[in-house]
Parts: C-alpha cells; structure tokens; sequence
C-alpha cells in the first residue's frame, strides 16, 4: 500500500488541489491529513470539501481546534490568531461539525501513527513542536510504547519535511534521498521513525511549493515530493481578505532576514503602525 502524507494545508485551495492531483498521478492507495486544514489563508471550506473528494483519513492540528473553539489563540502569532477569528465567523455548520469531529491521533492501516504535533504528550499534543532531539525523543518512545506495534509516526506542524530515526537509544536524521537522482529512504525494520511531510499551503523555507511524503508499506521506502502551485491566487484571497501579514508576498527567508534588519534599525515597529494592516510588503 503506497500512503500519502499531508499536512499544513492551511486553507489554500490551490495548493491542495495541486497536491491531490500529484498524489493520484503517484496512484497512492490512502491519503492521511495531518492537520491544520484551516487557518492563515480563506478556503476552509473548499480544503475541507476536496479532502472529503478524496476520502482522507485527517486529524486535527491546533488551527482546526482553535477555529472551533476547542483551544484558544494564546501563543498564535497575530496574523494567525486573526485568521482563526475570520475563518470561525464564516464557517458553514458541515465544515465546522467536520473539523468537530477529527481525532487528534489515530492509526492508519496498523502502518503508523499520525499526529499534527508530538505523540508523546496527552493533552495539548496538537500545540508540541518536535523542533529538537529532546522531544523528538519523547514522541520517538511513546512510539515504541505504542499498542498498534507501528514503528512509525507522520506529524506535521513544523512546516518542514524531515525524517528521524530511532534506534539504540539515539535520534538520528535520515537524509531524504539515496544520492543524486534516489530522491528517498528506505526504512529499516529494526528501528522507529518520525516523519514529517512539510507542508502543502503555508510554505516557510526558501522553496515556494508544496509538498508532502509517500510511504510504500512494503518496500518500506519513504519519498518526499514537491509541487508548484498558484501561490500568487492564493495570496491574492488572502490579502483581500485582510489576513496576509506584512511582507507576505516576499519568500520566508528573505522576510525574515528583512525584518531582522528593520529591527536592528529600530524601524520595524516605526513602520509597523504607519502601515495599513492590509500592506503586505514594501
């Protein structure tokens, strides 16, 4: 069985239907959603309506359960946090009982164990962050631990495409590819593994696209893919709408570094006010 891993759509209808369109042309067997279909963009509904299309196992991430008022948007980011309220006051009933409904864990054909966070917290998974080894190695024993015998946990959340292995009491990252032109890895049956598929509508790196990961339950191998999408439609909504933060429109890192700078010139904040919340880059 070949299992598609998405995660992070974030309500960019674009995007996800581009990935959907890679992933029956990989002619996957199962598609698996690990959360955070709503949230930061203004496709709710249109997400929700084509993972349905699909016949996706999903999962909620902490953007799925602050839009439905499970969890608040203490420690959201300000442009987050205003999507949550845009998106919770246009929800239709079918897609906010939808996203009521999701699990925030569950096993998928006995192969692994998906979660949007970290696996090894019970409550406030959804909000954990396997951003280091310490916790990596926490959610990595509760999978050992786990009853279904998976020895494998998709997660999300991160934004970033990533493969960790346990074995011997140490984390180890696994390098996505076998070498040049082996895009992959091939898992062995003896140890655990994290793996996250990036993200499909909210990209953070310097690579604009989409992506998500493939697992083949028999050959054991692992391959990340990516997908250019209409990322400008998307951001165009989402600007119109209000919700794009300031230098939405340059690429994450440069943003960033930008901000940096402004910052160190003590003319971020300066320009934050002047600005109308709607700019998005200058």
């Amino acid at each position: 069985m070949r299992i598609a891993l998405i995660s992070d759509i974030h309500a960019s209808r674009e995007a996800l239907r581009a990935t959907l369109d890679a992933i029956a042309a990989l002619g996957a067997d199962r598609v698996v959603c690990l959360g955070d279909i709503v949230g930061y963009n203004t496709d709710a509904a249109a997400c929700v309506a084509l993972l349905r299309e699909a016949d996706a196992v999903c999962i909620a991430g902490n953007h799925d359960r602050a839009v439905i008022g499970a969890i608040g948007t203490e420690g959201f980011s300000g442009p987050a946090a205003r999507a949550v309220a845009w998106t919770r006051h246009r929800l239709d009933e079918d897609t906010r009982a939808f996203l009521s409904g999701l699990p925030l864990k569950t096993v998928v054909d006995g192969a692994l164990v998906a979660v949007h966070g970290a696996l090894h917290p019970e409550d406030g998974c959804e909000l954990v962050r396997l951003d280091d080894d310490a916790k990596r190695a926490l959610s990595l024993r509760a999978l050992a631990a786990h009853p279904s015998g998976a020895r494998i946990c998709a997660f999300g959340h991160t934004h970033r495409a990533g493969l960790w292995e346990w074995r011997d009491g140490t984390v180890r990252p696994v390098p996505l590819e076998d070498g040049p032109g082996k895009p992959g890895a091939t898992l062995r049956p003896d140890a655990h593994y994290l793996l996250n598929p990036g993200t499909v509508g909210e990209p953070r790196g310097a690579d604009s696209r989409a992506s998500f990961a493939c697992f083949d339950t028999e050959s054991r191998r692992v391959t990340v893919h990516r997908v250019a999408y209409a990322r400008r439609t998307t951001l165009a909504k989402t600007r119109r709408a209000g919700l794009a933060p300031r230098f939405a429109a340059v690429p994450a890192p440069l943003r960033l570094r930008l901000i940096g700078i402004l910052r160190a010139l003590h003319l971020y904040e300066p320009l934050k006010r002047a600005l109308p919340r709607r700019v998005t880059f200058i």
